[in-house]
């Protein structure tokens, strides 16, 4: 069995979860409500206030997607209790993030801001050279952070660019002169 598909997943008070037809699981919760539609082949039950999922045989397919069922699922619940977020930092000489409504601009040593607009359900904070993202959907969440750093990503000479707070750049030594 999967390690992490066999575990079952909690259900908070305060959060429903509903498994319609075809597997289209509807999570509800304080903080919103998401709805992803899993794989077809896998056996998902609500048990009390726990949530199994199961898988059919143990074909590498199924054994595969009964461990990222169970994430996604896990993934939806802690996303409408807690929410998510991902800091992103802002390095270099000039180079600078604001807020102007639900547009974030960017100043990153183009010819020109970079205007960037928060997506349905994100909402992104700036506060001085850190830029934080904060949403109920994981992957949503990661991919706007990943499209911010993506504009000017960090440069291994000098650290310059858009780097998540818990990244370390591997640095370069820079050239030398002749002797």
């Amino acid at each position: 069995m999967s390690r992490i598909g066999r575990m079952p997943i909690a259900v908070p008070a305060g959060v429903t979860v509903d498994i319609a037809e075809n597997n289209q699981v509807t999570v509800k919760g304080p903080k919103g409500t998401l709805v992803r539609v899993l794989p077809a082949e896998m056996d998902i039950k609500l048990e009390g206030a726990e949530v199994v999922v199961t898988r059919p045989n143990d074909l590498k397919k199924m054994k595969s997607l009964h461990g990222l069922t169970r994430t996604l699922i896990n993934n939806m619940v802690i996303g409408v209790t807690e929410g998510y977020s991902k800091v992103l930092e802002v390095n270099g000489v000039g180079y600078r993030a604001a807020k102007q409504g639900k547009k974030l601009v960017l100043n990153l040593g183009y010819s020109h801001p970079v205007e960037m607009e928060d997506p349905e359900g994100l909402e992104s904070k700036v506060d001085g050279n850190t830029i934080t993202i904060t949403g109920i959907d994981k992957e949503k969440v990661g991919q706007y952070a990943a499209e911010i750093r993506d504009t000017r990503r960090p440069e291994p000479y000098k650290g310059k660019g858009i780097k998540y707070a818990d990244e370390v750049i591997r640095r370069k030594v820079g050239k030398t002169g002749k002797k």
